[in-house]
């Protein structure tokens, strides 16, 4: 199971927001290239990017800041926020962003999701946030009427990479990540999905963990990881452990 750590963009800094209030942002780090180093040093694989601004504003807007982390180091990265046209997609993908993450468009124009991942094999995860059960978008300013599964369920046969589902409520409060509605998900999916949202302390992890057969591939995390509840390597070292076979 991978660790994605979370840089967050806002404004060209490093910020956590808590259930995704702009108001409610902590500032971890000015220098974004910075932290994406920190983490490479720390043995992470992947970075999860958003970026924050474009969420809202529906394009890019922290665009020199992912640049300087592109440059920074060495390894995949996803980027999510703002990204809602095949243009900024291949723009991306063309600048070394490893996988996009589309989230408003997915709910908006899901034909153009589609034909994302047929330009753009492998390189298309859709992000799926969603408020008691329902998906929200436009940086989680309005929240439809459309269940987070019948959305994932319409990408099943795309080629979509992953699926990274949030649960709102829980993100950034420290309050646990809701495992019985990632592992649900992912158990009616074929289509492998990333956790986020409420990653609070190892245990977290570990729970998720046991839910891996449930097509769980990875877990994002972000406050946990800057205020030093969760250590890397221990995070690390529990979520690269191989599934134990179950005993007949």
């Amino acid at each position: 199971m991978i660790l994605y750590p979370a840089i967050d963009l806002k404004d060209g800094a490093c910020v956590r927001l808590v259930r995704g209030e702009m108001s409610l942002a902590t500032v971890f780090n000015t220098d974004p290239a910075e932290q994406a180093r920190a983490f490479k040093a720390q043995g992470f694989q992947w970075l999860h990017l958003v970026d924050l601004n474009g969420a809202f504003a529906g394009k890019p807007v922290n665009g020199e800041a992912v640049e300087r982390i592109l440059a920074a180091v060495d390894m995949p990265v996803q980027l999510g926020g703002g990204i809602r046209d095949l243009k900024t997609i291949e723009m991306w993908l063309q600048k070394g962003v490893a996988r996009v993450i589309l989230g408003t468009v997915a709910l908006r124009h899901p034909e153009l999701v589609k034909e994302a991942c047929k330009q753009f094999p492998g390189k298309v995860a859709v992000g799926i946030d969603a408020r008691e059960g329902y998906v929200a978008v436009a940086g989680w300013a309005e929240t439809s009427t459309e269940k987070a599964l019948d959305l994932a369920l319409k990408f099943e046969d795309s080629g979509v990479a992953a699926i990274i589902y949030t649960d709102i409520n829980r993100d950034g409060a420290m309050g646990g990540v809701n495992v019985e509605a990632t592992a649900d998900l992912a158990f009616h999916l074929t289509t492998p999905v990333i956790a986020s949202g409420g990653v609070s302390s190892i245990e977290d992890l570990a729970a998720l963990k046991k839910e891996e057969r449930s097509g769980i591939e990875g877990v994002i995390c972000g406050r946990a990881l800057y205020d030093g509840r969760i250590d890397p390597e221990a995070a690390l070292a529990l979520l690269s452990t191989p599934v134990a076979e179950d005993a007949d």
